[in-house]
């Protein structure tokens, strides 16, 4: 399967598709598409899997795209970033953000991933809920803003701000510390915690989310003033 990713800034992966090729997608994933493609809307997996698929921000149904021909299909991103692909083995899994999923090959696999400790739950800026993806296949994920790749080694430790980890392998454990002494808490700006991440495995990081960026924006949005 054959793929580019174009469009800097806001990107989109374009795949040639060879005849009998499938893709999937949440429901409505596809932006364009060329030459013979039959599309079917199920929910992959039963219910309990797909209710799953929706706390951890995708569709209650997903999409499946199959090439009765050659043919060009292209899926865009949602938020200006970047599009990371991802070739999975048998078994593999990575762990990433909401909504992240953009597509995969039809043997990826889908599902919810609970964050086991209370606190990087509540504090770690990720949430409880997020998502595992599962090989054998390909596939694509939505990382905001400029993405930095990292492989840490075993009982290796990146720490950063809550919320700027948007992929890592399942092999690496996440965890978060409070911000230690107490002017560096009040005046130092990063927070009160950060998110440890442990090695080993790949680690991808995201430099503007989409909740950071409507913080950014409160103070010049226009308020009606009260009567």
């Amino acid at each position: 399967m054959q793929y580019r990713i174009e469009g800097g800034s806001l990107p989109c992966v374009i795949i040639d598709l060879q005849p009998g090729e499938t893709l999937i997608s949440q429901s409505g994933g596809r932006t364009w598409s060329r030459g013979p493609i039959a599309l079917e809307t199920k929910a992959e997996g039963g219910i309990g899997k797909s209710l799953g698929r929706m706390l951890s921000g995708d569709s209650l149904f997903m999409s499946r795209y199959t090439a009765q021909g050659l043919a060009e299909i292209a899926f865009s991103s949602s938020f200006p970033g970047r599009i990371v692909p991802r070739v999975l083995q048998s078994g593999e899994s990575i762990i990433c953000q909401k909504s992240a999923f953009l597509c995969g090959t039809a043997g990826i696999d889908l599902a919810i991933h609970f964050q086991k400790k209370l606190g990087v739950g509540l504090v770690g800026g990720e949430g409880f809920i997020m998502q595992r993806v599962t090989g054998p296949g390909l596939v694509f994920l939505e990382v905001d803003g400029f993405c930095k790749e990292y492989d840490l080694a075993p009982g290796e430790q990146l720490i950063c701000d809550t919320g700027v980890l948007a992929i890592m392998d399942a092999t690496c454990q996440m965890d978060v510390q409070m911000v230690k002494g107490a002017k560096n808490m009040i005046f130092g700006g990063e927070g009160l915690f950060d998110t440890v991440i442990t090695g080993p495995g790949k680690v991808h990081l995201q430099t503007m989310t989409v909740s950071k960026l409507a913080k950014l924006m409160i103070p010049f949005l226009p308020f009606e003033q009260k009567k």
